[in-house]
């Protein structure tokens, strides 16, 4: 037998022990990304950690030429459990141990950022006073003595 023949043994029986004594419990997921015409489906480890999820779904994502176009950058990502709970799940939890088998995944919000700082505005001298900045933004009026 050659050295090849003999490692794909190798390796083949171990993978067969290791299912046998449960340590490699492998499982189908479906990933729906939103705004995407339907889910991804791909074979995961139970002990796989969300991130390493988020990365196989962002580029089975990316492989299969779908759009929106996404990016790859797993921080930019959460991943929620369809059956759960409304919480996202934590790139360091394990993906077996949320017990679903069917996830949402989102692109976090970005909240915009203030292109001013709060001194600027304060200290900036416009047409008119705080009164008038307060009435238009309030809708409402304060009368002065």
């Amino acid at each position: 037998m050659s050295q090849k023949m003999l490692r794909r043994r190798q390796k083949k029986k171990s993978f067969e022990e290791q299912n046998i004594n449960g340590t490699n419990n492998r499982f189908l997921i479906s990933v729906n990304v939103l705004g995407s015409s339907g889910p991804i489906r791909f074979v995961v480890n139970e002990g796989d950690l969300i991130a390493a999820v988020i990365d196989t779904a962002l580029k089975s994502y990316a492989r299969q030429g779908r759009l929106p176009h996404l990016g790859s950058d797993i921080n930019q990502f959460l991943l929620y459990c369809a059956n759960v709970g409304a919480d996202a799940l934590s790139p360091w939890e394990l993906i077996g141990s949320c017990g679903g088998r069917n996830f949402v995944l989102c692109k976090k919000q970005i909240e915009p950022q203030m292109r001013e700082t709060r001194p600027e505005m304060l200290g900036r001298k416009g047409s008119g006073s705080w009164k008038t900045w307060l009435n238009k933004s309030f809708n409402f009026k304060i009368l002065s003595h």
